[in-house]
């Protein structure tokens, strides 16, 4: 017991790094996600074969090697520099979830009925209208479970951020175990501990939205 009031503060030192990567890998990982998925429908060729090429990069590789991409590789090849370890830890991660969000963006929109376009249709409705009014707000409530699911995977993926020397939740659970050995059970499991409980928030929300996501589709 006295170890774990011990090692307790120390892991709680991490927690603004983990909460704050978090917040803004989601907040991008949305916005790119939305981007990439309209862009994939899009009427022009440049924009669809562009994005499809993002989402099938960042899907079809590590998260970790895109991590040190964007931290060391980048940097050193051609001079670019996303300002600190923050930066290039949120990026990361918004853009490889992004890239799997933007197939639910996607595939949400052409999952509502054909019947409720055309009916917008005959209300002589712009096309600018019928996805703003009709079809957007309904492919919204398909695609929240799943958005809800992904926040609870990048609340995870932080603790990836550790490797660039970021100082997170796992950060000091490393250094605390590489002090000693001995204590590495009880801190291992304090970061789980840790984890589950800032899960625990998203879990609620993500059920929530699985139940708002049941209602106000239109299936024919």
């Amino acid at each position: 017991m006295n170890t774990i009031i011990e090692i307790f503060p120390d892991l709680a030192k991490g927690l603004t790094i983990t909460i704050t990567v978090l917040i803004g890998a989601a907040f991008f990982g949305y916005l790119f996600a939305f981007i990439a998925g309209l862009c994939r429908m899009s009427s022009n060729v440049f924009l669809r074969k562009f994005t499809g090429f993002y989402v099938e990069i960042f899907r079809g590789t590590s998260l970790i090697v895109q991590l040190f991409w964007l931290y060391y590789a980048i940097p050193m090849l051609f001079g670019i520099e996303l300002g600190s370890n923050w930066w290039a830890g949120v990026i990361a991660i918004a853009l490889n979830y992004g890239a799997y969000m933007s197939e639910i963006v996607r595939g949400s929109i052409l999952a509502v009925a054909n019947g409720q376009s055309e009916a917008a249709t005959a209300l002589n409705m712009s096309r600018f209208q019928r996805m703003r009014l009709v079809i957007f707000p309904q492919a919204i409530r398909m695609m929240l479970p799943e958005f809800g699911n992904y926040s609870i995977q990048m609340l995870k993926a932080t603790s990836l951020v550790s490797l660039i020397g970021m100082e997170d939740i796992l950060y000091h659970g490393n250094i605390i175990r590489s002090t000693n050995l001995s204590q590495a059970p009880t801190v291992y499991l304090l970061v789980l501990l840790f984890y589950f409980i800032l899960a625990l928030p998203l879990i609620f929300l993500t059920r929530k939205m699985e139940a708002f996501s049941k209602k106000g589709v239109a299936s024919g």
